[in-house]
C-alpha cells in the first residue's frame, strides 16, 4: 500500500517527517548522527529504502563498506566524502554514487549540520545473512 509521509519540519532547520523511525548513533568512529528511516520494511517497500541522515557539527557517519551500493542526494550544509581513499568535497545539491565495496564515510566540514537523502536496498547482507535493511541493526551499526 502507498503512504505519504508529509514533512513536518522547518526546511533548512529541523528535517522531520511524520512516520519517520529515528535513531542517533554515536561511537568510537563515528559521532554526532541522525538516522531518519522514511521508506523502508514498515512501509513494504520490496526494492529499496529512503534514509535521511543528518551529521552534526564536527560529526562524522562511520567508515565502512559493504555489498550494496548507495545513492545520496546533499540536502544542506556542507563535507566532505570518502570514496575508497580519495577525499571529496560536497555540499547541497551535490548526488554521489556510492559502488558496492567501496570504503566510504561522509563528514561535516560547515558551520550547520550535513543533511543528506540516502537510497539504499530494501534487502541487503549482514553478516553473510540476507535481510531487511531496517533490521540487524543497532545504535552504533548501519
Amino acid at each position: 500500500m502507498s503512504i505519504i509521509n508529509h514533512f513536518n519540519g522547518l526546511w533548512g532547520e529541523r528535517m522531520e517527517w511524520d512516520g519517520a523511525r529515528v535513531r542517533r548513533y554515536d561511537g568510537v568512529d563515528a559521532g554526532g548522527v541522525t538516522e531518519n528511516w522514511l521508506i523502508g520494511k514498515a512501509e513494504a517497500a520490496r526494492n529499496f529504502a529512503i534514509r535521511y541522515y543528518e551529521v552534526a557539527v564536527d560529526g562524522r557517519t562511520k567508515q565502512e563498506e559493504h555489498e550494496h551500493d548507495h545513492g545520496i542526494v546533499v540536502l544542506r550544509g556542507q563535507g566532505r566524502v570518502l570514496l575508497d581513499s580519495d577525499w571529496n568535497e560536497i555540499a547541497q545539491g551535490d548526488v554521489v554514487y556510492i559502488a558496492p565495496n567501496e570504503r566510504h564515510q561522509l563528514m561535516n566540514t560547515g558551520q550547520e549540520p550535513l543533511g543528506f537523502l540516502c537510497v539504499i536496498p530494501a534487502v541487503r547482507k549482514k553478516n553473510g545473512e540476507k535481510v531487511w535493511a531496517e533490521e540487524k541493526i543497532t545504535n552504533n551499526s548501519e
